[in-house]
């Protein structure tokens, strides 16, 4: 028997601690760890899989840092630092020992260091304000020296460097990559040269050469609608999630995972996610609609020891769901539910 590691963020007061039996496929809550109050988003040191990040996000927001324990559960909360402005719903380690935060309701972020001997302790960041009349930052991806930030608000990437290379924690924006006007981008990936947007205001997917820095300008290469077809009367989509996992012994690499939010009328069936098919050149297809039970899918992350299972979460409903990815990545079927906790909007898998 392996027993697969999730932890879960929420709008709730603790982290949640999931643990996914591979032989028998069954998915159970094994215990609550107490934590500031709406931890929604969550992220896993990347190379010390014992300390973990979480967002509060409120206002004023904050970030806060723990230890995990032997059985899996949280210790109380080691430092907490203000994220510096109002509802951070997303936050990211650097692997320069620095943490990301972006706060959706201000329009502003840090990147807040840690203490070089010690990734559980924050040191002080200087906020970074989006200049657009509305903005809402809501990730943060590293790409080399440089981090990228989607803002739905201001339809726009936003470019940020570190002012210099002795001064962590502060950042500054250099450039930014325009994105469709109204789109709404929220959550990006980045593979082979090419930038795969989701929008959320758009529900689209798109790719496109990664642009030149600082304001350099690329075409889109494919624009499609993740919506799945024949929607119930009344339903109104906000795409949210990107899942584009490396080739492995068992995957070829070449699809991406985009998850549905429907915030109006139900479909019986929840939500989906999206199954696309790239190619070398950055084109995308549409391969399938795999339609999960979940209300509002907030959250998904890869698992396992070939990316072979992706956990989901509803923000509204329907609990939390295991599917097992088929073929060469092609499909996903349903193998595990457990609704003790009825939402939850953010994994990660502690190995």
């Amino acid at each position: 028997m392996v027993n697969l590691t999730i932890l879960a963020g929420g709008y709730t007061t603790f982290v949640a601690t999931y643990f996914f039996n591979t032989d028998t496929n069954a998915l159970s809550l094994a215990g609550q760890s107490t934590t500031g109050a709406n931890p929604s988003w969550i992220a896993l040191h990347p190379t010390n899989s014992s300390i973990l990040y979480t967002v509060n996000e409120n206002d004023p927001g904050s970030l806060q840092s723990f230890t995990i324990e032997k059985d899996f559960l949280l210790s109380p909360a080691v430092d907490t630092v203000s994220s510096g402005g109002d509802g951070p719903a997303f936050t990211t380690p650097l692997t320069t020992g620095q943490v990301a935060i972006m706060d959706y309701n201000s329009g502003t972020g840090q990147i807040t260091p840690t203490v070089s001997s010690d990734a559980l302790q924050f040191e002080s960041a200087t906020p970074i304000t989006f200049p657009a009349p509305v903005s809402h930052p809501h990730m943060a991806l590293q790409n080399g020296d440089e981090v990228l930030v989607p803002d739905l608000g201001a339809d726009k990437i936003w470019r940020l460097n570190q002012v210099a290379p002795n001064t962590p924690g502060d950042w500054e924006i250099h450039g930014f990559i325009q994105q469709p006007n109204g789109s709404g981008p929220r959550h990006i990936a980045l593979k082979d040269g090419f930038l795969f947007t989701v929008h959320e205001l758009a529900s689209t997917l798109t790719s496109q050469r990664l642009p030149p820095a600082p304001n350099g300008t690329t075409p889109l290469i494919s624009n499609f609608s993740v919506i799945p077809p024949n929607p119930p009367a009344g339903a109104a989509f906000a795409a949210a999630e990107i899942l584009f996992p490396n080739q492995s012994l068992q995957f070829s690499g070449d699809f991406i995972y985009v998850s549905n939010r429907n915030t109006g009328t139900q479909d019986s069936r929840g939500d989906a996610i999206t199954i696309f098919k790239t190619t070398p050149e950055g084109e995308l297809s549409i391969v399938d609609y795999v339609f999960t039970g979940l209300d509002q899918i907030r959250g998904m992350q890869l698992f396992g020891e070939n990316d072979e299972f992706i956990i989901a979460g509803g923000y509204a409903a329907g609990g939390v769901a295991v599917f097992q990815r088929t073929g060469n990545g092609n499909g996903l079927k349903l193998i595990a539910r457990n609704t003790d906790l009825p939402t939850r909007t953010s994994f990660v898998w502690v190995h």
